[in-house]
């Protein structure tokens, strides 16, 4: 499964090419899932502005904290205000996770209203032990080859997490990563072995592209 590197001078142009990504599958349609974190947030702002209109698509979350929907750690609360309060026509379906529930209850939810979903576009990142959605290192859930939505306990918060079985079906998997505390993970996921110690190496569209959106800095790691 081949990756496409594509590495930009600044984390604003990576940013921008991410938004690039984003507009376009809202303009051909489809089912897209996006992902939380500070990294995305200007991707977001911009593919409003490059996109007001959403209305042919269906938007959810590749993951989401346990908390609810106006807490500040909520990803559909970040999603909210930098893309979707923005846009002059909304996603014709907002597919939240219900993170207000106990776990495994909105994860139930989340896999039931995933059966038969394809998406055109999934936007992920990735954390600097090589995470990525919220699919840990070493985590069970990386095993999971049946169902499309699992709760991940973790010591903070606990989670609700696409699986690599929804994830690797889609159509386009963007990663979006800028920094240099990135560049090992970053050389870890795309330069190494495939491995559960780090899940991002895990991901990969096995149907059609896999693109990784770079800024120098996270790129420092990778050879050549």
């Amino acid at each position: 499964m081949d990756v496409e590197l594509r590495v930009s001078e600044s984390a604003d142009s990576a940013q921008r090419a991410a938004a690039e990504l984003l507009a376009g599958a809202a303009a051909r349609g489809g089912h897209i899932a996006v992902s939380g974190g500070e990294t995305p947030r200007p991707a977001y702002e911009i593919a409003a502005r490059l996109a007001p209109d959403w209305s042919r698509t269906e938007l959810w979350w590749a993951d989401e904290r346990c908390v609810p929907p106006k807490d500040q750690r909520s990803n559909y609360r970040l999603v909210r205000e930098t893309l979707l309060d923005r846009l002059d026509r909304s996603p014709a379906v907002e597919h939240r996770v219900r993170g207000e529930l106990r776990p495994q209850r909105a994860a139930d939810e989340y896999d039931r209203e995933l059966r038969g979903v394809g998406f055109e576009l999934v936007l992920l990142g990735i954390g600097s032990d090589g995470h990525t959605a919220s699919l840990f290192p070493a985590d069970p859930a990386l095993e999971e080859g049946a169902r499309r939505a699992v709760a991940v306990r973790r010591a903070d918060v606990s989670r609700v997490s696409m699986t690599l079985f929804v994830l690797n079906a889609a159509r386009t998997l963007v990663f979006l990563v800028v920094g240099d505390e990135k560049a090992p993970a970053v050389a870890r996921a795309f330069a190494g072995e495939p491995t559960p110690s780090t899940p991002a190496s895990l991901a990969r569209s096995t149907s059609g592209s896999t693109i990784v959106l770079l800024d120098r800095a996270a790129a420092a790691g990778l050879p050549g």
